[in-house]
């Protein structure tokens, strides 16, 4: 009856573009999966820095390379100086991309990589047949 790749909503008529069937007074709303989430978003936040949907999960990079912003906001918070963080990405953060980052450093935000499920938030085992029969 359903095709792989259908979705079926029961919510309000916030969804757009979907084909809309009442029965019983439950408004269902049918339609495929949206490939536009997937398209391609690029976002020049300056003359060096983009937010390239492609490149690290969309996080703010210095054009051309992969070196995410906040890793050098982060060197400069730990001390490091405009030459120093320079002279580490070997050239390829310039003085004038270090002060543009410094400029939108409100717009960035660091990534957390994921480190796991909190115990206490694990599934429970499933009950076994005796237990459902009692």
């Amino acid at each position: 009856m359903w095709r792989k790749g259908a979705l079926l909503l029961l919510e309000s008529d916030r969804s757009e573009g979907l084909k809309r069937l009442d029965f019983e007074g439950i408004i269902w709303r049918i339609g495929m999966k949206a490939k536009a989430s997937r398209e391609h978003r690029r976002i020049e936040l300056g003359r060096h820095i983009v937010a390239d949907s492609r490149i690290c999960g969309g996080q703010p990079t210095f054009r051309g390379t992969r070196i995410m912003v906040w890793l050098v906001l982060e060197q400069l918070d730990d001390g490091l100086t405009w030459d120093e963080i320079v002279r580490e990405w070997s050239g390829r953060v310039s003085l004038d991309a270090i002060s543009e980052a410094i400029a939108i450093a409100h717009l960035v935000v660091k990534h957390e990589p994921f480190t796991g499920f909190h115990v206490g938030a694990r599934r429970k085992p499933a009950r076994g047949p005796a237990e459902l029969a009692a």
